[in-house]
């Protein structure tokens, strides 16, 4: 009975996770819908305003975030087999990758805010058309929702690893939280993979 405590545990604490992310996926899922919508209805005017991102900063940020989840991905194996050290330098490499994406985000909402692209900061009579400024409105919630995610997850890491570190999360017994963070930062990067095409690559 002892041993069932911890593997029932660990299945609380996954179902509750699920059950978030289930909330998130619903969250995004309506802007997904918002962004077929627009498309649908104003394909060429969604198509110009699509042309004006910078779609290869896009490509480098999917390329981070795909490097970081096979990071968290050998963090938890490392975890799984109760390895300290290969945990720790798994979830920072992964929160390191996480600050490169903000970084790169950060530059490219820098030259979106000079090239008068982003609604919060460009008068609405600077859109080429009305679709195009919905669909640029929809660019900056859903980048910026998602940096959010990204930057929840990058403290979500940083302080695992430090707990794996100084033994106060014991491995492998506590290898479902790191499991459960991976999970997390999983979704971020799944998100970014659909939001790439679906903002930057409709041009």
């Amino acid at each position: 009975m002892a041993d069932a405590a911890p593997s029932r545990q660990r299945d609380t604490t996954l179902m509750g996770m699920y059950l978030f992310l289930a909330s998130e996926i619903m969250l995004f899922g309506g802007l997904f819908a918002v962004a077929l919508a627009l498309r649908l209805l104003h394909p060429q005017e969604v198509a110009a305003a699509s042309r004006r991102l910078h779609y290869g900063i896009g490509a480098a940020n999917t390329v981070v975030l795909l490097t970081s989840s096979l990071a968290v991905a050998l963090a938890v194996a490392a975890a799984e087999m109760g390895k300290v050290k290969g945990t720790v330098v798994g979830l920072l490499a992964a929160a390191g990758l996480g600050l490169g994406f903000l970084a790169l985000k950060a530059v490219e909402y820098g030259m979106e805010i000079r090239e008068q692209l982003l609604p919060a900061f460009t008068p609405a009579e600077a859109f080429e058309s009305p679709p195009a400024h919905l669909f640029m409105d929809l660019y900056l919630v859903a980048t910026a929702l998602h940096a959010a995610h990204v930057t929840v997850g990058v403290v979500l890491l940083a302080g695992l690893a430090w707990r794996v570190h100084r033994r106060s999360l014991a491995l492998p017994r506590g290898a479902a939280g790191v499991e459960v963070v991976g999970l997390y930062w999983h979704l971020v990067d799944v998100i970014w993979v659909f939001l790439y095409p679906v903002l930057y690559l409709v041009r």
